[in-house]
């Protein structure tokens, strides 16, 4: 046996291996700060969810006092946040998991990453996404998490010391992985995208400690917001041999509209100027937004208020087995969320997704009859679309798991989530990944000019 063999297979003195760890004291100083400032990440996402649930409400009222405020106000609020975004904070358009996706790239540079992620976009986001609620535009928070959250952590790096090992693409990655884990309640969900969505790889030096940043802002959440999951639970009785068929119906539905939904928002939101409405976009889009929000006002009208903010308390009312949404709910608020993303407004698709995708779990159930394997359906549903559009099938599948009670749908929703996900491949390259290259290419176009 080789030397080197040996000394592989050794076991470590045990107070050498402690005097070595507690020796290099900027590390340990350089692991608090990052702990620090995850736990500041998981409390600037709890933050911004009690703000948007405040502007969810308000709106909601003022809705139900004046039915013809949307008209006003929806329309508005998208031109003056289109106006703010385009005038002062250009990295702040969007859902904001491109733009993370963009800072973490090896190219970009450190005055670059700060056109994408930043504290100071981090307040943008909560402000002008909160302002979109308030509008009722049909936008969900969860996305622009990602981006306050990695804000907050990138910020950690002014107060690292020099030595520190821990470099930006590591905290970029914490960061956005816990604002999915606290915007959901569900440090797991947080982690998984961390590795499918942002980044394929983690360095063997910082892992652990960018898993237990992400934790400790799900923790924050948790102790904040009890361990309640985002919709609740859901319900689920033993499942029977009938629920196959629904079930696949479900899976090809949602597999097949995400996929070509993912495909509609890539061709508006990066097509260019090759149609009258993105050359309008790109000319005036003031206007052009102020058009999206008073077609978004008469959509919401059309359905009876129920395509208005993200969806949420609409598909909580499914999973409680109310099946009396309008007859073209996953119509009319996939249009309202298309029109709202593509006017330009900070905002993210997570929570809207969700809501498309229990609409379509709802109708299959209507169809074959709604019974109690309904809220089963709406589940398939929601991981479903969430896995086509995203086509991050194990973040969706986790996402929706954590609110199932019991294991009785593990499998399928795993199956699910990877089903409605191949479909998507098959019809649209993954959307946060050709947003994130789009803004790559204008960002070296713009370096080169």
């Amino acid at each position: 046996m080789h030397h080197g063999d040996e000394a592989h297979h050794r076991q470590p003195d045990v107070l050498a291996a402690i005097r070595q760890d507690f020796a290099n004291s900027h590390e340990w100083f350089a692991r608090a700060i990052v702990l620090a400032f995850a736990a500041l990440a998981g409390a600037s996402v709890v933050g911004f969810t009690w703000l948007c649930e405040i502007a969810s409400r308000l709106f909601t009222t003022w809705r139900v006092d004046w039915p013809w405020l949307p008209f006003l106000l929806t329309p508005s609020i998208c031109a003056v946040l289109v106006w703010c975004t385009t005038r002062f904070f250009p990295g702040a358009s969007g859902s904001g998991i491109p733009q993370v996706m963009v800072a973490l790239n090896e190219t970009v540079d450190a005055t670059q990453r700060k056109r994408f992620v930043s504290l100071r976009l981090a307040v943008a986001k909560i402000a002008m996404c909160t302002t979109a609620l308030l509008g009722g535009l049909a936008i969900g928070r969860e996305g622009p998490s990602v981006q306050v959250a990695a804000g907050v952590m990138l910020h950690a790096r002014r107060w690292l010391p020099r030595k520190a090992s821990i470099g930006p693409q590591a905290l970029l990655v914490a960061g956005g992985a816990a604002g999915i884990a606290a915007a959901f309640n569900a440090p797991l969900a947080g982690i998984m995208f961390g590795i499918e969505e942002l980044t394929r790889r983690f360095e063997a030096r910082t892992s652990g400690l960018v898993i237990s940043a992400i934790v400790l802002a799900g923790l924050i959440a948790v102790s904040v917001f009890g361990n309640s999951t985002y919709f609740g639970v859901i319900y689920v009785p033993q499942l029977q041999a009938s629920f196959a068929g629904p079930a696949l119906l479900v899976v090809l539905g949602s597999g097949l509209l995400g996929g070509l939904f993912s495909r509609l928002l890539h061709a508006s939101l990066v097509g260019g100027q090759a149609d009258r409405f993105s050359r309008w976009r790109a000319s005036h889009p003031v206007v052009f937004a102020a058009a999206c929000g008073l077609a978004i006002a008469v959509v919401g009208w059309a359905s009876g208020g129920s395509t208005f903010g993200s969806g949420y308390s609409s598909t909580r009312h499914l999973l409680e087995g109310h099946p009396d949404m309008p007859v073209l709910y996953v119509t009319l608020r996939l249009v309202a969320t298309w029109l709202a993303l593509w006017s330009g407004v900070p905002g993210g698709l997570f929570a809207p997704s969700l809501a498309i995708g229990a609409g379509i779990g709802a109708d299959v159930a209507l169809l074959v009859g709604w019974d109690a394997q309904a809220p089963a359906l709406i589940a398939l549903g929601m991981a479903g679309f969430l896995a086509a559009v995203t086509q991050a099938p194990i973040t969706a599948f986790i996402i929706v798991m954590e609110m199932v009670d019991g294991h009785a749908m593990v499998l399928s929703l795993m199956a699910a989530a990877l089903g409605a996900s191949l479909l998507a491949r098959w019809l649209a390259a993954p959307l946060y990944g050709a947003l994130a290259a789009a803004q790559l290419a204008k960002l070296k176009a713009s370096s080169r000019a």
